[in-house]
């Protein structure tokens, strides 16, 4: 394709009007090269074209603009939300791009007669109450557990608890005050949900208060095993928050942003802040954010990480951002303070968040270096030096049974979970792992050789000669025979460090050293090609046991096979159920009871 003439920006320069709004760096062919907001659109777009101390990302972009459109917006956090979906929408090369599609977790008490502690995503019902967001799930089932130690709240799921008949395990460990079977009155676990929620809302001064009175009162009645109990929820409760990541005077809710760049790569790290109480952090690595500085840097995270997601009242940065507040206003629906010099306790939940940065960027700059190492060392074993890109292929099955072959991918140094890939095999005898290979492979890589996607520059085959054979073939069918494969086996004592590596034309397996990093970076591929083969044949395996389990029972038909499973959660809760409870059910007799309990086990 012939190259254009270099832009002139001198006509666009003079037609741009002094107000905010968007511009739109166009390259060859219309390519989008970067989208960015402007509080003053004539002075942004010009200080690209007549500044001569641009980095070199910068100037990179600019010797490629063929073309820039601008659009003007009323307010600059107009022009924010704009950028913003531009950018998620267009994914412009020299744009930071922040990659979180997660939804965040919360912890859900349940607006039921006796409320129930649940994880939760998505957006909650009314009549139930959230708390959170959390960083990650972890920290939702750190809290949960925390809540049943101290206030012995239920857990589970509406239809095993409408059934119970006996106190569950989590009973007999104190964990559960086991409303269930009515073993606590209607008003004491209300009053232990009402605790648990001002817990949960930073008021845990109140709680430990109220215990307090609660134990003395108990003791003063002599009802001394009621006081123990209030005596362990307070000691629980005290140890709790002894353990607390950052110790609070205040109950606000906030976020802490810290950003933190070192040789070109940056990390941001967001730690939440709900009640006064850290609810633990996450950090988030940016894509193209080599010359980018502080300010952009965190410009981009915010305006990309809340869209759409809730807001606190107050977000703590380490860098000055002009328009954030009201851009934040206006996704939030209430005024969001901005903080970027915080004093006394919000300074040190800052230094928290930027010691976490540092860490996190220091381990992620860490495992790249081994991963570097590591792919160095292979290239060098395997006599290559192209070797960036390896994929590995896994077979899963139970003597036939649900066959999944995974497709993993290692690219860029780590990894690439988003993706991988799963095939479910049928149409194959049972248990013929070469068949299963073929159809993955051919199905793999036949899109491929019309151009779709990406060849790796490794394929690793879990198996030895024969499996490597049949991937030979497949490829040389496609018109891929050149690509390097290597089959990878299991020693004779089938032991981590004892691979053999099989080459297509070569009798006499390789057979690395059990130290050796080339080595260690095919067993972290091949293990997890393993791990998602295994974790997609289970899946397949239990959806079909589960409606096969009961199909074979004689008198179980659809509706009281729906029935039974509704009833109890599960093909599980099933299993776990007694006579009585499986004769309770809508349309299973006595008999048929004791008929399903006798096949199940």
């Amino acid at each position: 394709m012939p190259i254009s003439d270099p832009f002139d920006p001198k006509p666009l320069l003079a037609s741009l009007p002094n107000l905010p709004g968007v511009y739109r760096m166009l390259g060859e062919a219309g390519a989008v090269l970067y989208v960015g907001k402007a509080r003053d659109l004539k002075k942004r777009v010009s200080s690209y074209f007549q500044k001569s101390d641009l980095s070199p990302r910068i100037a990179h972009m600019v010797a490629r603009i063929r073309e820039v459109q601008t659009t003007v917006t009323r307010t600059e956090a107009e022009a924010l939300l704009l950028e913003n979906n531009l950018i998620k929408g267009l994914a412009p090369k020299y744009n930071i791009l922040f990659r979180d599609d997660k939804s965040y977790p919360y912890l859900l008490l349940s607006g039921h007669a006796y409320p129930r502690l649940a994880f939760f995503r998505g957006t909650p019902d009314k009549k139930h109450r959230a708390f959170g967001p959390f960083p990650n799930s972890l920290a939702v089932r750190e809290s949960i557990q925390i809540l049943q130690k101290v206030f012995r709240l239920r857990t589970c799921e509406d239809t095993v608890f409408a059934n119970r008949s006996r106190p569950c395990l989590l009973h007999q460990i104190k964990r559960c005050s086991a409303p269930c079977v009515g073993l606590v009155s209607d008003a004491d676990y209300a009053r232990d949900a009402a605790d648990a929620a001002l817990f949960l809302s930073g008021r845990d001064n109140e709680v430990l208060e109220q215990l307090s009175q609660r134990m003395a009162a108990a003791a003063a009645a002599m009802r001394y095993e009621q006081a123990a109990i209030f005596r362990d929820q307070i000691q629980a409760l005290s140890a709790v928050r002894a353990r607390q990541f950052v110790e609070s005077r205040s109950t606000q809710d906030a976020d802490i942003v810290a950003g933190v760049m070192r040789g070109g790569v940056a990390c941001v790290y967001l730690t939440m802040v709900r009640g006064g109480r850290s609810l633990g952090g996450r950090a988030f690595f940016p894509i193209q954010a080599a010359d980018a500085d502080l300010s952009m840097l965190l410009e981009a995270f915010v305006s990309q990480h809340y869209e759409g997601r809730p807001v606190p009242p107050t977000l703590i940065l380490n860098a000055e951002v002009e328009g954030l507040g009201d851009w934040l206003g206006d996704q939030a629906g209430h005024r969001v303070a901005i903080v970027a010099q915080p004093r006394e306790e919000r300074r040190v939940w800052l230094e928290m968040a930027l010691k976490n940065a540092e860490l996190a960027l220091a381990t992620r700059e860490g495992l790249r270096e081994n991963q570097s190492a590591r792919l160095a060392a292979l290239n060098e074993a395997l006599s290559e030096e192209g070797i960036q890109r390896i994929e590995c292929f896994d077979v899963s099955h139970t003597m036939g049974e649900a066959t999944v072959v995974s497709c993993v991918v290692f690219d860029q140094g780590a990894m690439q979970a988003s993706e991988y890939r799963r095939y479910n095999v049928s149409g194959i005898t049972p248990g013929d792992d070469y068949a299963a290979m073929r159809d993955a492979l051919s199905r793999r890589y036949g899109k491929l050789a019309k151009g779709e996607g990406k060849l790796p520059d490794l394929l690793l085959v879990d198996g030895g000669k024969g499996q490597l054979h049949m991937a030979v073939d497949v490829l040389t069918e496609l018109g891929l025979g050149g690509l390097p494969m290597l089959g990878v086996a299991k020693g004779v004592e089938r032991k981590p460090g004892m691979e053999q590596l099989f080459f297509p034309d070569e009798v006499e397996p390789l057979r690395l050293p059990p130290d050796h990093p080339g080595l260690h970076l095919i067993q972290q591929v091949r293990d997890e090609a393993h791990r998602f083969a295994i974790t997609g044949h289970r899946a397949k395996r239990g959806k079909t046991r589960t409606q096969s389990s009961l199909e074979d029972i004689a008198g179980v038909g659809t509706k009281r096979r729906q029935k039974l499973l509704q009833t109890f959660g599960g093909l599980r809760g099933v299993v776990d159920a007694g006579v009585e409870e499986l004769a309770r059910v809508e349309g299973i007799s006595r008999d048929l009871a004791e008929k399903i309990y006798r096949e199940l086990h």
